[in-house]
């Protein structure tokens, strides 16, 4: 690719072989992925700029605890909800 004439190509075939050691690692850490993990962090942040004017800590932080990731939206009651964890989501 360094002799390719299109300078898209070129700049994706520098970005390709910077990046090399971290494409492969993904295969020798058995698929390994922060993910999920991310994803979780994305509902909280989503939910944290929707919630501004929140006074009280502990409410914010128990709204933060019934984000459902699944929908992206809160889980449901109290009732409910105490049973869940993001452990068990898939």
């Amino acid at each position: 690719m360094p002799t390719c004439p299109i300078p898209e190509i070129k700049r994706l075939g520098r970005t390709l072989k910077q990046w090399r050691e971290a494409f492969l690692a993904y295969f020798d850490t058995g698929r390994a992925s922060n993910g999920g993990t991310e994803a979780i962090n994305g509902l909280i942040e989503l939910h944290r700029r929707i919630a501004r004017g929140f006074r009280n800590r502990e409410h914010y932080r128990l709204r933060m605890l019934l984000i459902d990731p699944q929908t992206g939206g809160t889980a449901p009651p109290v009732s409910k909800a105490r049973f869940w964890s993001p452990l068990w989501a898939k």
